[in-house]
């Protein structure tokens, strides 16, 4: 239903920017209530859909201010049928939700759109248990699982699905294999723990090279988010081919461990300078990182420096 989905603009030279940690932004700098962290429930409400709209505009602005593309992430990590379960949302409900969101963010691409800021609408994908937590699922059981979310997203204006906070290979596995029947370009997004690996053990190298391997190379591209750069640093290498596939990068703010995150009470803004620094020299070594982002503890303005810092 877009033809971006054969020729998506990220893939060309060129910054794009994203959004920051939404769901640490509603909760602790905004007050909102998000049960199960999860902000797709804010679509069933005019109230909620303006508040999602104006968290966007942050960043919609701060592209526009620096001439840069961006990716329209919509809300929708946990709408998928075990946390809509016990938010009381079944299939039908879910499938709803899911057009939804693509409906605000091509609206607002609709309005905000410029030959110099294109901006990318994806339709998130989480994992479907904890994010901090390796999975259990088959790569056939992770393709089944998440095809009903794609399958949604294929119907609509959105131009990619994206995969955030995976932890094992036969998730994004089946998650890859599930776009690419549906004919839908993925992003698979990788978390690792501080030592650089995932949760299980598996280098970030292994993790995206047996995705390949298994999927003839199925995802657009892969990216890394929910961990800071200190953690997942001394897990890259500039002359390794694998690489070259690994596009961008969504950090959190904080340097705490996943466990320490999950045990706090009050939230870990960290340096948005110190970040916007680290991401220049991430990108001086590693030029192929073209998508740039925050995840946990974020907001916009980490994104702003670090759109300032890698101008």
């Amino acid at each position: 239903m877009t033809g971006r989905r054969a020729d998506l603009p990220q893939l060309k030279p060129g910054l794009f920017v994203s959004d920051g940690g939404m769901e640490t932004t509603l909760i602790f700098h905004e007050g909102v209530d998000l049960p199960h962290f999860a902000s797709f429930v804010l679509l069933d409400s005019e109230e909620g859909r303006e508040r999602l709209r104006a968290y966007y505009e942050r960043y919609l602005a701060i592209a526009r201010r620096h001439g840069r593309g961006l990716m329209l992430d919509s809300p929708t990590w946990r709408a998928n049928p075990d946390w809509g379960a016990k938010l009381g949302y079944d299939a039908a409900g879910l499938k709803r939700i899911n057009e939804a969101s693509i409906a605000l963010l091509d609206e607002l691409r609709q309005a905000w759109e410029t030959a110099q800021t294109p901006i990318v609408v994806a339709g998130v994908i989480g994992p479907r248990g904890d994010g901090y937590a390796e999975g259990r699922m088959s790569a056939a059981e992770a393709e089944d699982y998440h095809a009903p979310q794609i399958a949604s997203f294929s119907k609509t204006a959105a131009d990619m699905v994206a995969a955030y906070t995976l932890n094992y290979v036969e998730e994004a596995i089946g998650i890859a294999r599930a776009a690419r029947a549906r004919a839908m370009p993925c992003s698979i997004s990788f978390t690792v723990e501080t030592d650089g690996k995932l949760v299980g053990g598996r280098s970030l190298r292994d993790a995206v090279e047996t995705v390949d391997r298994e999927t003839d190379a199925a995802p657009a591209y892969y990216m890394i988010n929910c961990a800071h750069p200190t953690h997942f640093e001394q897990a890259l290498s500039a002359d390794a081919p694998w690489m070259k596939r690994l596009m961008g990068v969504k950090a959190n703010a904080s340097t705490k461990s996943h466990a320490e995150l999950d045990e706090s009470e009050t939230l870990d803004s960290g340096d948005p300078i110190d970040l916007g620094r680290r991401y220049r020299r991430l990108r001086e070594t590693y030029p192929g990182l073209r998508i740039l982002g925050g995840c946990c503890g974020t907001d916009d303005r980490h994104v702003a420096a670090i759109c300032e810092a890698c101008a």
